[in-house]
């Protein structure tokens, strides 16, 4: 059977932004290029020239100077754009037609805001004013405990204008993991809602954010968007004001950017946090802003006017890597809610209405539906729809087949991997390439990525670890609080030298395409062979039977077995049967060592907030082991099916 799933056009690839970049670069550096494996080598061989002309291409506004890499052999080490100065909310906030749209907004019961290029910039600017006002500058920090809004986005260009740097989190996590996250990077100014609506029902955030804000000590003041009841008469909250109360004093007026250092802090992210407190990550400028010009135009196609959407939350890094999209001109669609309510059509029926040209979701999500037996394709007009996105785990061969099948033939399917360390991708889509079953399309443009084996050989065709050999525009500024980057470097650079390491176990394919097969860290090793997680769910989630698993090793008997939970379907019943089915699926379709030791039925699996299964969390629980950190996950009372139980005692 052909791997072959979707093919573009002529027209697409003639009209691609990549085709006339290429074209480009190959007249102005008198090269040709045969094809795109050919263009991405000379993007790695010769990396000063493609990012600088990547700059000049997307129109960055800025001073890019003349050094584009110094120090461009060590990792880390190397710097881009030494003498560059740039501001990123300038390069968001591009002027275009007062009347042009920059934001949709959505949340789950129906409330809908559409934000213009006047209105937006308006607000912007007064925040920037009512923030400068209390006294935020260049280096200080502003934080956000919010969800999905337009006031999300305009707090943070505001901050960001004034060469501030913005964190977020979104308002359902608890006291603590917020705590663990903003505590330690001491913001100056904290953003919140009174509350927000999930599935159905309203929750009040006013007395997590007091207790978050008394914890905080460095906060002059929290600015509070009535987001659920509409603004009230006072607030109790210490050091609160609503949001028309804070920019009440400041009209209107022309945007000044503050001009920083290409590697100034932009963003801090956090890691999930589930084996100890949060790392923070710190992002800059132009590494960011030139990564999520790159990613969008080149191989997401995003083009003026295009209509992007991606379901996400303030805590998850596609949260910063859609709104870019604005640098792009394009009209970014925010959704704040549950994607299941009213039912499993809300994000469909939200991309139908708003003619969304990018969907962007998450694996999960594509198997939820799956499982669920939806077919978009037959109940919704998607004909706006040119790409599909997924990420956040690996998406399954049966779920490509899925998207093809049932929510739109002819569209390019981009699975990207890379995270919140890099705020991107090390390998993703590319819509002038066949889509093959199954397999991340390319490594990214300027992404030395690689497969690496124990000793450092690159593997194809056999799993390893994903590595990237060069360095790239938006590595980390380095982690907030780390003197003399020891955090940093144990990260990524200590397995190989001079080598990123990312942490996923992954193939690098015939194809010149990517399979990534979990978490390097949650890899079995049962009889000393590494088994990527993925291939494990691949085959028990076919069974229809199962909602969804989670597979760990067990330390057994100076071995490792591999233990398999899985979340049933009403009124199926985890019989000898249904084991027996499910470890035939399992050994026919991978091999005898795959098998698990032991198949145990519970009621729910534990999360991240951003919806990521816990392996690690749940590794810990079954060997009596504490973990560290239960306020970064969305469930953490999951947890307790998995303590003590009997089945994994003998």
């Amino acid at each position: 059977m052909s791997s072959l799933l979707w093919s573009p056009s002529q027209s697409r690839i003639e009209s691609a932004n990549v085709t006339h970049l290429m074209a480009a670069l190959a007249r102005e550096y008198s090269v040709s290029f045969a094809d795109y494996a050919a263009f991405h080598r000379w993007t790695l061989a010769e990396p000063e020239k493609f990012w600088l002309h990547l700059w000049d291409a997307c129109g960055v506004r800025g001073e890019s100077g003349d050094v584009v890499l110094e120090a461009g052999d060590k990792m880390p080490g190397a710097k881009w754009f030494p003498e560059a100065t740039l501001n990123y909310a300038e390069n968001l906030l591009r002027p275009r037609k007062a009347d042009a749209e920059m934001m949709v907004f959505t949340r789950e019961d129906g409330r809908r805001d559409v934000w213009t290029y006047k209105r937006t910039i308006d607000a912007v600017s007064r925040m920037a004013a009512a923030l400068k006002a209390i006294g935020v500058g260049k280096g200080d920090r502003v934080a956000a405990y919010m969800p999905n809004c337009s006031e999300t986005v305009i707090a943070m260009l505001a901050a960001v204008s004034l060469g501030a740097t913005f964190s977020s989190a979104s308002p359902d996590f608890g006291v603590g993991g917020a705590v663990d996250r903003f505590g330690q990077i001491e913001p100056k100014v904290l953003f919140t809602v009174d509350g927000y609506v999930y599935g159905g029902k309203s929750f009040g955030v006013l007395d997590k954010a007091g207790e978050i804000a008394a914890r905080m000590p460095s906060l002059k003041q929290v600015i509070v968007v009535p987001f659920l009841t509409g603004m009230l008469s006072s607030l109790t909250l210490p050091k609160a004001v609503w949001w028309d109360g804070a920019i009440a004093d400041f009209g209107p007026g022309k945007m000044t950017f503050e001009q920083v250092p290409f590697d100034h802090p932009l963003f801090i992210l956090f890691s999930s946090g589930t084996t100890g407190v949060p790392k923070c990550i710190v992002h800059g400028h132009g590494g960011t802003l030139l990564q999520h010009l790159k990613e969008h135009r080149y191989h997401g196609d995003i083009k003026p006017g295009d209509r992007v959407f991606y379901f996400t939350t303030c805590g998850w890094m596609m949260w910063n890597w859609l709104v870019t999209a604005l640098a792009s001109e394009a009209t970014i669609l925010l959704f704040d809610g549950s994607p299941g309510h009213p039912d499993n059509n809300v994000l469909f029926d939200f991309a139908a209405k708003e003619r969304a040209t990018f969907f962007g979701t998450s694996a999960k999500f594509i198997d939820a539906i799956k499982k669920a037996g939806l077919e978009p394709a037959k109940t919704h007009d998607l004909s706006a729809v040119r790409t599909v996105a997924s990420t956040g785990s690996p998406l399954a061969p049966e779920a490509f087949d899925y998207v093809y099948q049932a929510i739109k033939a002819d569209v390019h399917l981009a699975s990207i991997a890379g995270g919140t360390d890099i705020v991107g991708c090390f390998v993703c889509g590319m819509p002038t390439l066949p889509v093959h079953r199954g397999e991340i399309q390319v490594a990214a443009l300027g992404m030395a990525s690689r497969v690496y084996d124990a000793d450092g050989n690159r593997l194809v065709g056999e799993k390893g670890e994903l590595v990237c050999t060069q360095p790239f525009p938006s590595m980390p500024v380095g982690f907030w609080n780390d003197p003399g980057d020891k955090k940093y470097k144990a990260a990524y650079f200590e397995r190989f030298p001079n080598i990123w390491t990312h942490g996923d176990w992954a193939e690098e394919t015939q194809n010149g395409g990517f399979v990534i097969y979990g978490r390097s860290d949650a890899t079995l090793n049962p009889g000393g062979v590494r088994i990527g997680t993925a291939e494990i769910y691949r085959q028990v989630e076919a069974v229809d039977e199962v909602l969804e698993a989670i597979v760990v090793g067990q330390d057994w008997d100076n071995d490792v077995r591999v233990i398999l939970f899985v979340v049933l379907k009403p009124g199926a019943v985890l019989d000898k049967a249904l084991s027996d089915k499910i470890r035939l699926r399992i050994r026919s379709n991978c091999t005898p060592r795959h098998v698990p030791a032991k198949i145990i039925a519970v009621a729910a699996i534990p999360r991240t907030k951003s919806g990521k299964i816990v392996e690690l969390a749940v590794r810990e629980v079954i060997h009596n082991r504490p973990v560290k950190n239960t306020d970064a996950l969305a469930n953490p009372e999951a947890l307790e099916h998995f303590r003590d139980l009997t089945e994994l005692k003998s």
